[in-house]
Formats: C-alpha cells, structure tokens, sequence
C-alpha cells in the first residue's frame, strides 16, 4: 500500500510535511495495526532519521497561563522544530485526539501538527495555528 496523493503545495512546510507522512505509510506498511504507540513512536523515529530529518521524541513543553508556568506535557515528536506529531493507535481519531493536537499548538510558538493514528486503517490529519 502506498500513501494517498495529497496537495502538499498549499501549506506551509510541505516538503518536510509529506517526508513525514511518506515515513508513516512506510512504518503502518511495515508493522501493520495492533501495537502500543512507544513500538510506532520508536518505529517513526527510526524513519524519519532515514529520511534525514531531525527529531526528537518525548519533548518536554511548558504551558503557560498569564505568564506563569502551569504545568507540563511531552510530546510525542517534534520534527525540525515546526512540526509537532502526536502519535495513537486506536480505532479512529476522535474529537479529543483533535483538541489534545491543537492544545499542543497553542501551548507553543510551533505552527504545523500531525496526527498520525496507527488504527485498523492508517489515518491523519493535519492541523495549522497561527500563534500571532
């Protein structure tokens, strides 16, 4: 199975946008569905090096609220420093795994995320903030 044609052109940091969706199918391709995220996360990680691009997994990012620090979450892997993936593996992309990715943006001055979803059927979505 190759991965869906898709317009690229239209949005920003296309090239490394489509390297890491090429790197997704490449990785569904190979393990299929059934994993826990960690395997698919080590897995992409793999990938992406391949595909020379720069990433870096479990990325700690504070949040912030009035200025003030309010706690903490970890990314699953931010490629380049522009793009945040979150990783899951379950049926489907849901409304929360929408809400978590665009907290994420929100919390941070990157502008691009992927929700890649290693369910039954490779699923993703792409997701843009603008943080001025």
């Amino acid at each position: 199975m190759g991965y869906p044609k898709f317009d690229y052109k239209k949005y920003k940091y296309q090239d490394i946008t489509e390297k890491i969706i090429k790197c997704y199918y490449d990785v569904y391709n190979e393990l299929g569905f059934g994993f826990l995220e960690n395997v698919y996360e080590n897995a992409l990680m793999i990938a992406l090096e391949e595909n020379n691009l720069n990433a870096v997994a479990q990325q700690q990012i504070s949040v912030f609220f009035h200025q003030k620090n309010i706690g903490n979450y970890i990314a699953d892997i931010i490629v380049e420093d522009k793009i945040i993936l979150e990783l899951k593996a379950a049926k489907r992309i849901d409304s929360s795994h929408e809400a978590q990715i665009l907290n994420y943006l929100k919390a941070t001055n990157l502008e691009v995320g992927l929700l890649l979803n290693f369910g039954s059927k490779p699923e993703f979505k792409r997701f843009a903030f603008s943080n001025t």
